[in-house]
């Protein structure tokens, strides 16, 4: 298993975070307030997620959580971008890494899904 932070999801998650943080702050006060806060948490939430699921026997819940996370940033975007809150050229670059984010997520959850559960170490016959 390796570790959390050196998965290329996570790296991705982070970045997605620091660059949601800075439009964010652009932002005007009450917009922030209402929706700019919730997309840095949901994204804060995606490398929460990232975590537990590397960390769990059964990845499959996490991974679930995590995309609908990714979902969820992604129609937060789309709403400040057509409420001219973000440009659409911010959008598309940070809609690049929910992209990535999502596709990673997917196919992990899918190896993860097809994987036996096992505890411990020893034989699983």
């Amino acid at each position: 298993m390796a570790i959390h932070s050196e998965l290329d999801i996570y790296k991705v998650g982070y970045q997605l975070l620091g660059n949601v943080t800075k439009l964010v702050e652009n932002m005007e006060r009450n917009f922030k307030r209402l929706i700019g806060e919730e997309i840095v948490r949901e994204s804060a939430k995606v490398l929460l997620l990232v975590y537990r699921a590397n960390i769990s026997a059964n990845k499959v819940p996490h991974l679930t959580d995590l995309i609908e996370g990714v979902q969820m940033v992604e129609v937060l975007l789309r709403l400040s971008m057509d409420m001219k809150k973000i440009s659409p050229g911010q959008y598309a670059g940070v809609i690049q890494l929910t992209t990535s984010i999502g596709k990673q997520a997917n196919g992990w959850k899918g190896y993860s899904a097809n994987r036996p559960h096992h505890g411990g170490q020893g034989r699983h016959d």
